[in-house]
């Protein structure tokens, strides 16, 4: 029997594997995991403790792989989709840490935003700190770390608009933060952008009729060169239903 092409957990939707070798497995992860150490039990929703406990239950999808170790290289938001990567041991999270480090790692995101970028492309190095006066935000602060994200305009359907989001550095909430310092908040953000829980004129009557206001962010892309084979992979995210969710 082959290996299932996808992750199945308790409780949730299989979750697809976009790209596997033999040290690293990426998923594209679904809206609501978050990314937290296993010792971190306050939510169900803890992604890394329920790959572990599948894993050490012997579920198929791990079994087949012969899989004793699986943990995330970097992050992404609870609400944010798209590509995450895994490494299959200890060594190989060092290694590939380092690659995300040193910046070697592309990284692609599309973000639907509220508002009229007034260039097709542009630039943003504002510097990030966190806001020590609400613990999971960020700021812009001159002092803060060095943040760096390439925004190119794909298009726009009345106030909204798609951006190809291109983040240089890694810091926490720098695409969210950027488009918001930018006047393009992330649809759905209610940290940096409309407080969605609030009626808005800049909504129309059928954006604050859905359900949960979805996060309108999505990794689609991660590329790179294995540190192991020198291999060029280069890893892509569907894109067609989160196009179609946000009507583009």
């Amino acid at each position: 029997m082959s290996r299932p092409r996808f992750i199945e957990l308790h409780g949730c939707e299989p979750i697809p594997i976009l790209y596997e070798d033999r040290s690293a497995l990426a998923i594209d992860k679904p809206r609501g995991w978050l990314l937290v150490p296993v010792s971190w039990q306050k939510t169900a929703r803890n992604l890394l403790a329920a790959i572990n406990s599948s894993i050490a239950a012997g579920d198929f999808w791990a079994r087949s792989r012969g899989l004793k170790f699986l943990r995330y290289i970097h992050r992404l938001d609870a609400e944010t989709s798209g590509v995450l990567l895994f490494a299959k041991s200890p060594g190989a999270v060092e290694t590939f840490s380092r690659l995300f480090e040193s910046r070697q790692m592309e990284k692609t995101y599309l973000a639907v935003v509220v508002g009229k970028p007034k260039e097709s492309g542009w630039i943003c190095r504002l510097k990030l700190m966190p806001d020590l006066r609400q613990i999971g935000r960020m700021k812009v602060n001159p002092h803060g770390k060095p943040a760096e994200t390439h925004f190119r305009v794909l298009g726009t359907r009345g106030k909204f608009s798609l951006i190809e989001a291109r983040p240089i550095t890694g810091r926490t909430h720098q695409i969210r933060v950027h488009l918001a310092e930018s006047g393009l908040p992330v649809f759905g953000d209610e940290i940096y952008g409309i407080p969605l829980t609030q009626p808005s004129a800049t909504l129309s009557p059928s954006d604050r009729a859905r359900d949960n206001f979805p996060l309108g962010l999505r990794a689609v892309r991660l590329a790179y060169v294995d540190p192991f084979t020198k291999k060029r992979v280069d890893i892509h995210a569907p894109t067609e239903a989160f196009l179609q969710e946000f009507g583009f």
